[in-house]
C-alpha cells in the first residue's frame, strides 16, 4: 500500500532542492579550498615581487590547509601573469598578486591589452606597499634632489632616465618628478633587473628609481648614492635618505602596490574567505617582520577598500601617461 505524502517532506524535498541548485556558490565556498590553490607573480624568483608572493603563500597555504602552488609568469610588467588569470577559471584556484604597472598604469599605457583589469578582475585585498628610492651613480655632481633637479633644469638635453621597463611606476614616477621639476628626460627601458643597475653603477644613465628593498641592497655598496625616497616619512631602511617632500617636492607621493585578486566571477564567499585569511596572514608577527625587513609597507583591506584604491589609482596614473603622450603596442 502506497504512503501518503506528508507536507513536511514535500517541504523538506523542496529546500534541500533549492539549496541545490539556487546557491551553487555556497556549496562551492563551503567546500572551498579542497585542492591546491594556484598563486601567480608576474615576476621572476629572487625578485621583492617574487618574495612577497612566497611568503604570502606559505602563510596562506597553512591557514587554509591546503598547497599554494607559486608560478612565476614574469614579463610585459606583470601583464602575462595578469591575462592568465584574467583568462582563468573563476573558481578560487587560480590567484595573483597584481601590481599596480599590470593594473592601474597598463589600461592607460598600452593600447592593445589584452585584458581588463576592472572586468575581468576582482580584488581579494591590498597587500603590501613599497616606496621607491631615487638613486644617481656615485660619479653624479648631484648631492641632494634640489641639486639634481638644478642640474637637470640646466641641461640643454634630456636627462636619461634607467626604468626596469616601460610602464612601470619607475618608467611614470619618473615622468611624473620631471613634470614636477620642469626637466626633461630620456626613459631608457632596460628589460633585466641586472642591466638596469649595472647601467647605473656605471653611469651609462643619469637617475633611476628603485624599491626601497632593492635600492637598500644596492647602496649598501659605493657605486650609486640614494637622493631621496617618495616615502611619507624617513624609512628604518633607509634613515639617511631625505623624502621628496622633506627635499621640497612634496607631490612625489607615488609607490608601488600588490593586490591580491581572482578572476572576475568568482563566489563572493569565497573571495571573503580568502580576504579572511589575508588578513590573518599579516597578523602572523614572522611575516609581518620578513615582509618589512623586505622593504614593504603592510596593508590588508576589504575587497571593497581594494577596489576603491585601484580605481583611484587608475584615474591618477591615467592623468600621468596621457600628460607623457606614451602609447605602447
Amino acid at each position: 500500500m502506497t504512503r501518503p505524502i506528508s507536507r513536511r517532506h514535500c517541504l523538506a524535498t523542496g529546500l534541500a532542492a533549492s539549496l541545490a541548485f539556487a546557491a551553487p556558490g555556497l556549496a562551492l565556498a563551503q567546500a572551498y579550498p579542497a585542492r591546491p590553490i594556484r598563486l601567480t607573480v608576474g615576476f621572476p624568483p629572487g625578485t621583492g615581487p617574487d618574495v612577497l608572493t612566497r611568503l604570502l603563500g606559505q602563510k596562506l597555504s597553512e591557514l587554509l590547509n591546503q598547497p599554494v602552488v607559486i608560478d612565476n609568469r614574469a614579463g610585459a610588467g606583470g601583464q602575462i601573469a595578469a591575462q592568465f588569470v584574467a583568462k582563468s577559471a573563476p573558481d578560487g584556484y587560480n590567484l595573483l598578486i597584481a601590481d599596480v604597472s599590470a593594473i592601474a598604469i597598463a589600461p592607460a599605457a598600452f593600447t592593445k591589452l589584452s585584458y581588463d583589469p576592472v572586468r575581468e578582475l576582482t580584488p581579494v585585498s591590498e597587500v603590501v606597499r613599497t616606496d621607491f628610492v631615487l638613486v644617481v651613480p656615485a660619479t653624479s655632481p648631484a648631492k641632494t634632489y634640489a641639486e639634481f633637479v638644478k642640474l637637470a633644469v640646466a641641461n640643454p638635453n634630456r636627462v636619461n632616465f634607467g626604468t626596469f621597463g616601460a610602464g612601470t611606476p619607475g618608467h611614470f614616477g619618473a615622468e611624473m618628478l620631471a613634470e614636477q621639476g620642469k626637466f626633461k628626460i630620456e626613459p631608457v627601458h632596460f628589460r633585466a633587473t641586472g642591466d638596469a643597475i649595472t647601467a647605473l653603477a656605471a653611469g651609462d644613465v643619469q637617475a633611476g628609481l628603485m624599491s626601497v628593498a632593492l635600492a637598500s641592497a644596492q647602496l649598501k655598496g659605493t657605486k650609486m648614492r640614494a637622493l631621496a625616497t617618495t616615502a611619507p616619512a624617513r624609512l628604518s631602511m633607509l634613515p639617511e635618505v631625505p623624502t621628496f617632500k622633506e627635499s621640497g617636492f612634496p607631490n612625489a607621493d607615488f609607490s608601488a602596490w600588490f593586490c591580491l585578486m581572482a578572476p572576475a566571477g568568482t563566489p563572493e564567499a569565497v573571495i571573503a574567505t580568502l580576504n579572511t585569511q589575508v588578513l590573518a596572514a599579516l597578523q602572523d608577527a614572522d611575516l609581518r617582520r620578513r615582509l618589512e625587513e623586505a622593504g614593504f609597507s603592510l596593508i590588508g583591506n576589504s575587497p571593497e577598500a581594494a577596489k576603491r584604491m585601484i580605481s583611484a589609482e587608475t584615474v591618477k596614473w591615467k592623468k600621468v601617461v596621457t600628460a607623457t603622450g606614451f602609447k605602447g603596442d
